[in-house]
């Protein structure tokens, strides 16, 4: 994480806490960013854990959100509590990613004990890459006529492609070591185009379209194999 990202996730971590006080359980940072790879594409995402959620105290926090957001491209979530065994098992994928790659940034570390039952892991893994096949071909006939903007497609599908090649894996008992990794496995082909639309935001001319086209037939088939599991 550069320099200024990580000024401006300090800024916000302490604007948190003078925000919200009491109520703030824990700041955690996800994804690319606890990894400290994030590329010029990638979002900066955290998770407020709230004991509650005082609408006064979220209006006094809406300033230094705004400018994190428009900063570092942060996303946030607020989670109560109270909701987080919940929110783990209709979101497993997206938890189960969280679980993976995440760093508290302050306060109890309430990720390391979330528990998330395999059945709702599987239906949740099918219901995430139907939604994406369909996501894909919409914006296949949308954007297909720009590059520059199936670029930016490109980029967005490759985080939850990896979340759910590696939430596949470790179903399946083989877990890999990245999420990076577990979709090279599962796509038994180089990737190198969808990290350059990553890092950089653009691709060669004339290679977008096939990408993303190999994409779609990608999470066809993992939707496929997920639904093999049991």
């Amino acid at each position: 994480m550069k320099e200024i990202q990580a000024q401006a996730l300090d800024a916000f971590v302490a604007s948190a806490r003078s925000s919200f006080g009491a109520d703030l359980v824990s700041v955690v940072l996800f994804g690319s960013g606890a990894e400290d790879k994030l590329r010029a594409t990638s979002d900066v995402n955290v998770i407020l854990l709230l004991k509650s959620f005082d609408p006064a105290k979220g209006r006094s926090f809406r300033d230094p959100l705004a400018l994190a957001t428009a900063s570092i491209r942060l996303r946030a979530m607020f989670l109560l509590e109270s909701e987080a065994g919940e929110a783990a098992e209709l979101f497993a994928v997206k938890f189960s990613d969280v679980r993976r790659r995440y760093r508290v940034l302050w306060g109890t570390d309430l990720i390391k004990d979330l528990q998330i039952p395999r059945p709702a892991a599987i239906a949740r893994l099918n219901q995430v890459l139907l939604n994406l096949s369909i996501r894909l071909r919409e914006k296949f006939m949308e954007e297909g006529a720009y590059e520059e903007r199936l670029a930016f497609v490109v980029a967005d599908a490759a985080g939850p492609l990896r979340a759910c090649a590696a939430e596949i894996l470790e179903l399946e008992g083989t877990p890999a070591a990245t999420p990076k990794e577990a979709l090279q496995r599962i796509a038994g082909i180089g990737l190198a185009a969808v990290s350059e639309a990553r890092e950089t935001g653009v691709l060669p001319a004339g290679t977008a379209e096939p990408l993303l086209l190999e994409l779609t037939k990608l999470a066809e088939a993992m939707k496929a194999r997920a639904e093999r599991l049991t």
